[in-house]
């Protein structure tokens, strides 16, 4: 299964990198997006939004106020589901999902990973 993650950081303390670390140590093949390039693990963050083939979940970093400008790419790649993490949720972007037959969960991806419910 793989996982796009939405605002990657290179930073240990940040939430996004500790879902990195988690979905790696599930062994989910992860690829990622920052605003910064860089390396979390062995995971390459992506400044762009590259055409990632086999998306099955977008996990979300982001605030709502920056998800507009992913709207569009992240249903180019029709995933199956888009995580939103707490401080993410977006009832616009949840009505956009919708209309393109994707699912959505406001959730914590390391909250979903640690009691297998991810």
């Amino acid at each position: 299964m793989k996982t796009l993650v939405i605002g990657a950081t290179t930073n240990k303390e940040r939430y996004a990198y500790k879902a990195i670390h988690s979905l790696i140590d599930k062994s989910h093949q992860v690829v990622a997006i920052g605003s910064k390039p860089g390396m979390a693990l062995d995971v390459t963050i992506e400044t762009e939004k590259k055409p990632f083939k086999g998306v099955d979940t977008v996990t979300l970093y982001i605030n709502p106020q920056v998800q507009e400008s992913y709207y569009e790419y992240i249903v180019s790649l029709q995933p199956r589901r888009v995580i939103f993490n707490p401080g993410t949720e977006n009832p616009e972007f949840y009505a956009i999902l919708e209309q393109n037959h994707i699912q959505y969960e406001t959730a914590c991806t390391l909250v979903l990973l640690a009691t297998n419910q991810y």
